[in-house]
């Protein structure tokens, strides 16, 4: 049995481990069994957002009548040169990453599914390796629910809808959380009939009214079907028509085109873990400790597999602590997580740091809020901006911030100002001592705080 200091099983965020040990001079074995670069470089937040970003562009192009700006109504995209490109600007990095693994001479590539034979034992390709430090990364993967039917038609996950060379006419989308809100935008806007089955409310995780605003605007240029539960897809002469209950009566849509995004779910599946002893919690994800630590001596996981957060960003941190604390010389101190942003890169973008209302509601604290739309800036009325508002959650009594939120344009930049002062500890006081540039959009942001200033000042709970 080959035995090296390091066994990595995932190349995505899996990455933060094996190749700075691997420098350090450490034996290392990384086994994966797709392209390299994990999800987010393949299948999700790259491309994904180079496919948004042209979509984005031609959203522009669609509103410019509401600048005085007149273009030729016909509106055509290249999508096969488009998806093309897309997927040989990935796979060329993917590719980058192999060769400089293939020519380290302290790494191991090992193509393949990881099998667990043991605790400290794993067989990739008829061969089994050890080594005294393990990292489990495998991430996740699409979820597919049980519908009838479904098995056997070409359905596509966010997988191939960022490789799909034609863009269809029409498209039903399952599902209303950020991949599908994400996927179904960009096929939207660049010129496919978008239709959504959604089993409650488009991005429901986020803060209510965050949610609700998203929802407004969303179902503006989208058909929205909410409170649908499919049960049956069928497919023929190249047309999917799915059956859904809706209210408690019976529906059907058809389309040239569907699109599962009803979750995700994960990897750990494949490792078979049942001939070893480590622990899993609920959803089939490994159980750590606050260390990262497994409960098998020298066998740690990061990432989406651990169901803690489930983002390219929080990835990286993991892996950055576990170096630090493993191999670094760094004290072994519990992981310490900062406030925890994401985006929703559709339109409009969302983007949150912190707390929800709700959830501050749930827990009992007193706070204030400070609502602000797009609309109340000089750079909201630039962008005749008929949409959007950032939304402050404020500590009534330390007047610390608790949660950010964003919708609009820029919302994915912006939210990094309320990241910056979460992040130092800061208060409402700081973000009103800040000088703003004007009249750029920021200035939404200090207007938000100012509202939350006068919510405090009045002994009220919101302005």
């Amino acid at each position: 049995m080959k035995k090296f200091d390091v066994i990595v099983i995932g190349s995505g965020g899996g990455a933060k481990i094996s190749s700075p040990a691997a420098s350090m001079g450490l034996k290392v074995a990384v086994i994966e069994k797709d392209r390299l670069g994990g999800t987010c470089l393949n299948r999700g937040c790259i491309p994904s957002k180079m496919l948004i970003h042209p979509a984005d562009v031609a959203m522009e192009i669609k509103e410019a009548h509401r600048f005085d700006i007149h273009n030729d109504p016909k509106f055509s995209v290249d999508f096969n040169k488009l998806i093309e490109r897309i997927s040989a600007t990935v796979d060329a990095d993917s590719d980058k990453i192999e060769v400089s693994y293939t020519k380290h001479p302290n790494i191991s590539l090992y193509r393949g599914t990881a099998k667990f034979a043991d605790n400290k034992v794993i067989e990739i390709n008829n061969e089994q390796i050890t080594a005294d430090k393990i990292f489990i990364a495998v991430g996740t993967r699409p979820f597919i629910p049980d519908i009838p039917g479904l098995v056997g038609t070409p359905y596509m996950t966010s997988t191939e809808a960022l490789r799909h060379t034609t863009l269809p006419s029409s498209m039903i989308i399952i599902g209303g959380g950020y991949i599908g809100c994400e996927l179904g935008h960009a096929y939207g806007a660049l010129g496919t009939k978008t239709t959504f089955l959604v089993r409650s409310k488009l991005l429901r995780p986020q803060d209510a009214e965050v949610a609700a605003e998203f929802q407004r605007v969303f179902s503006q240029h989208h058909d929205v079907r909410l409170g649908t539960i499919p049960t049956k897809v069928e497919y023929n002469n190249n047309t999917f028509t799915v059956h859904y209950t809706q209210d408690g009566n019976n529906f059907s849509v058809n389309a040239e085109a569907l699109l599962i995004a009803a979750g995700i779910t994960s990897n750990v599946d494949t490792l078979d873990l049942i001939n070893t002893t480590i622990e899993l919690q609920p959803g089939n994800l490994v159980k750590v400790n606050e260390y990262l630590e497994t409960n098998v001596a020298g066998v740690f996981a990061l990432g989406d597999c651990i169901g803690k957060y489930y983002y390219r960003h929080s990835v990286n941190f993991e892996g950055e602590y576990l170096f630090d604390y493993v191999f670094g010389g760094k004290t072994r101190t519990p992981i310490n997580y900062p406030p925890m942003p994401h985006a929703v890169f559709t339109y409009p973008q969302v983007a949150s740091v912190g707390s929800t209302e709700e959830q501050l509601k749930d827990k009992g604290i007193d706070y204030v809020v400070g609502v602000n739309p797009y609309k109340s800036s000089a750079m909201g009325m630039a962008l005749l901006s008929d949409h959007g508002f950032c939304k402050i959650l404020i500590d009534r009594k330390t007047r610390k911030i608790l949660g950010g939120h964003i919708i609009g344009s820029e919302a994915s930049d912006m939210i990094h100002m309320i990241i910056a002062y979460m992040n130092m500890n800061g208060t409402l006081d700081d973000m009103l001592r800040t000088i703003y540039i004007h009249p750029a959009l920021p200035e939404i942001v200090r207007n938000t705080a100012r509202k939350a200033k006068t919510a405090l000042d009045k002994n009220i709970v919101r302005v």
